[in-house]
């Protein structure tokens, strides 16, 4: 019996964090790699209309005690999410190899 369906919502943040990803590929790679990473990395995204508590939560974000994000990833990106009522809401998509700290604390604690 499945359980019950998330409405998945990207944030602006998100939705520029796929742009600039894409973007990025497209110019230094091909654009048949950032086409695969977009659809890549939208499946995951998708992927949390069931269980997005599945997710784990960031280390940079449970050492300052913080447990309302998770994250699942297509690697080395990772997809950073909160979980509210029914709606799962992308925060953040980024390349792990990035100052996580950094970029978490700007982008969510808005410091």
């Amino acid at each position: 019996m499945a359980g019950p369906k998330y409405e998945v919502v990207l944030t602006e943040g998100a939705e520029q964090d796929l742009e600039s990803i894409y973007d990025y590929i497209a110019e230094f790679d091909c654009k048949a790699n950032s086409d695969y990473v977009l659809d890549r990395l939208l499946e995951v995204v998708e992927s949390l209309t069931a269980f997005p508590e599945r997710g784990a939560y960031p280390k940079e974000l449970i050492a300052l005690g913080i447990r309302d994000y998770r994250q699942t990833a297509f690697k080395p990106y990772r997809v950073i999410y909160r979980v509210m009522g029914q709606k799962v809401f992308i925060h953040v998509i980024a390349d792990a190899r990035r100052d996580m700290q950094s970029l978490l604390s700007r982008r969510l604690l808005g410091a």
